[in-house]
């Protein structure tokens, strides 16, 4: 792990002191998951704007045509027809 440093107003060190009081766990807990929560927020942002930049080619989008068949048959009262 990699220890990251950074100043905060107080009213937020406040908050997040409050939030990990609530959570039962530490600060650093808190930021920790919150980061990782943002970096995964970003991530989502960025991978939309690639699918906007670069959308699916009809060979891509040829399997939602599956979809478009419905629900499989049931073929489970065959399930003893071979006996």
């Amino acid at each position: 792990m990699t220890m990251l440093s950074f100043r905060v107003d107080d009213e937020e060190a406040i908050e997040v002191q409050r939030w990990a009081d609530r959570l039962g766990t530490t600060r650093s807990g808190v930021i920790r998951e919150s980061l990782r929560r943002h970096l995964a927020w970003l991530a989502s942002v960025e991978d939309a704007d690639r699918w906007e930049k670069q959308p699916l080619a009809a060979d891509e989008l040829a399997i939602g045509q599956i979809a478009d068949w419905g629900v499989a048959e049931d073929w489970s009262d065959w399930a003893d027809a071979a006996r």
